[in-house]
């Protein structure tokens, strides 16, 4: 239950940093408003995930003051009040940043809970921004005058969070290595790297260079593999992570 709350949380705060990244001046009020449904749903989630495993109280109290505040967002951009969103939208991100950090937390030093805490919000970023760019990708069927450029961006700020998720990932590396003994972890190490840390850049890069011809629709297309890729690399992160914890 642990590693679903984590990886909710994970999610949602990195969907709630990717709206605070797209210009809301030039995408449509409803995407916003959309898109912090989900962020709501996934906060709902958490909480009440949260709420059936006892050591998760505080964060099944966090999460709720996320899914709270993203609903209120949600008004306030069909309200057409940018302002109130936004902020609302800011404590989401506030608010699901330090359910994410709490949830993952099993440190048994301040470094080791400060790599731990870097290493789960970059994890984060890696699939809310991925499965953010999708989405914006999707959006431009409603909106097809939006710029492109915007879409590309998101790609760029997606493959920053690649960037940094494979220093972590490297600098781990001696304590991976040790753990491929076992056929399991060993399956569950190949599928990571493949997906997560290999093939998700090659496909960012793909829609990247897509958008250049220009043509959305390809390159959304590829962000949805982009997406299938991130989320299960770090699922499988997650594992390696509680099976390195268990050698321990």
């Amino acid at each position: 239950m642990t590693l679903l709350v984590s990886f909710l949380c994970r999610f949602g705060w990195g969907m709630a940093v990717g709206l605070l990244l797209t210009p809301s001046g030039d995408v449509p009020a409803g995407f916003f408003r959309v898109n912090l449904l989900v962020v709501m749903g996934l906060a709902t989630l958490a909480a009440l995930a949260a709420a059936t495993a006892w050591p998760l109280g505080i964060v099944c109290g966090v999460c709720a003051v996320a899914a709270v505040a993203a609903w209120l967002g949600g008004i306030g951009w069909l309200a057409a009040r940018r302002g109130f969103a936004i902020g609302c939208t800011a404590v989401v991100m506030l608010a699901l940043a330090a359910a994410t950090v709490a949830s993952g937390a099993a440190a048994e030093t301040a470094a080791e809970g400060l790599v731990g805490a870097v290493a789960s919000l970059s994890a984060g970023l890696v699939i809310g921004l991925s499965v953010h760019a999708m989405l914006l990708g999707h959006w431009y069927l409603n909106a097809p005058g939006m710029r492109v450029d915007i879409l590309q961006t998101m790609v760029l700020w997606t493959l920053a969070a690649w960037g940094l998720e494979m220093v972590i990932a490297v600098a781990g590396l001696p304590t991976l290595l040790g753990l491929l003994a076992d056929p399991a972890t060993a399956a569950l190490a190949g599928l990571r790297w493949i997906a997560g840390l290999l093939g998700l850049p090659v496909l960012l890069v793909m829609s990247r260079r897509t958008l250049e011809i220009p043509n959305t629709q390809s390159a959304t297309g590829i962000l949805y593999v982009a997406c299938l890729a991130a989320i299960v690399g770090e699922l499988t992160a997650q594992l390696l992570s509680e099976r390195a914890r268990w050698a321990v």
